[in-house]
């Protein structure tokens, strides 16, 4: 079977409304949420390191949750793992390929320590074979001690929100605000909640059930069908508003969206994920994924680090490497 069949198929219209429904849920998810928190009075700079950062991740979230629940915490771990190395090779390469992208000494000192220790953290744990819930609890604990750090870095500056809704931490963005009225709970607010989870549940149902499917048929393992139709599928959002904000000159914002990204989807996403059902780390996935993953987040903080600015050659170096990554990859 030809893959434009595969595509044009049942299967290939429910996997692209997955990955639709997966984009409007989160969004329409963030609206509600941050209404809500915002209504109940909490403060601005903790509604964006926590609600709205929690709600971006939801897609990784479900993936992962609905995977573990099914049985498949291969699939869910594949998702994380590939999301985590296409955040950096195709999302951050290509931003820095539209134009080069500086990176502020917040998110070297804040945020890029936690990214390190997230990626260190998964390998450590995975050896043994299973990342179970101890395991996943020290994630969460981890995630904690990073919202707090970022909590303490928003509040204690002098303007928690900038004149574009964007929560700052330092010279950093922490989290984009939605446009919402802190006017009280309001039943809009709780509607988009509910339609945004909705939105979630199906997208993820679609977008695992159809990329199995799928790829099933191209002799993909489920481990491959995380790291790749799974991984892609939950980064497109990220893609989208990295390259978008590289276009505005918006740098900030596209190096702290993969980097915050790549934090909530090991601390939370695997943390939870780990803490509900054990999670099984195969032999290829601990001699091939996880040094991948080690070697991508290793060269990501290498150019973060040095200069300061995340060249077009840069770019290029990350967009390669993804591509050699995902041709090794394929059956």
């Amino acid at each position: 079977m030809q893959l434009t069949d595969v595509l044009v198929s049942e299967h290939g219209l429910f996997l692209l409304l997955g990955v639709l429904f997966l984009y409007l849920g989160a969004e329409v998810l963030v609206k509600g949420a941050t209404g809500l928190a915002l209504g109940v009075g909490l403060h601005a700079a903790l509604v964006g390191v926590t609600v709205v950062a929690f709600a971006t991740t939801a897609p990784e979230l479900f993936i992962g949750v609905v995977s573990g629940l099914d049985g498949d915490s291969q699939l869910g771990l594949g998702a994380i793992v590939g999301s985590n190395i296409a955040n950096i090779g195709l999302v951050l390469g290509v931003s820095a390929l539209v134009r080069p992208l500086s990176v502020s000494s917040t998110v070297v000192r804040r945020h890029v320590p936690f990214m390190a220790l997230a990626a260190a953290l998964l390998v450590v744990f995975g050896r043994d074979g299973i990342i179970g819930r101890a395991e996943g609890v020290v994630f969460l604990l981890v995630l904690a001690g990073f919202t707090y750090v970022l909590y303490r870095g928003a509040s204690d500056g002098a303007d928690a929100v900038d004149e574009s809704g964007a929560v700052a931490d330092g010279g950093a963005v922490v989290e984009e605000m939605p446009d919402v009225d802190a006017d009280g709970l309001s039943l809009r607010h709780v509607a988009y909640l509910v339609v945004g989870l909705v939105l979630l549940f199906l997208g993820s149902r679609w977008l695992i059930d159809s990329g199995r499917s799928i790829l099933y048929q191209f002799g993909f393992t489920q481990r491959l069908i995380g790291l790749t139709v799974l991984a892609f599928g939950t980064s497109l959002p990220e893609f989208a508003a990295s390259v978008v904000a590289a276009v505005r000159g918006r740098a900030d914002f596209s190096v702290g969206n993969v980097v915050g990204s790549n934090i909530y989807n090991v601390l939370a996403v695997l943390g939870l994920l780990a803490v509900i059902v054990p999670v099984f780390v195969s032999v290829s996935v601990e001699s091939f994924d996880f040094p991948a993953l080690v070697a991508f987040t290793v060269a990501a903080v290498a150019v973060m680090l040095r200069g300061g600015e995340i060249g077009r050659l840069d770019g290029a170096g990350l967009v390669g490497g993804y591509l050699v990554f995902f041709y090794l990859l394929l059956p």
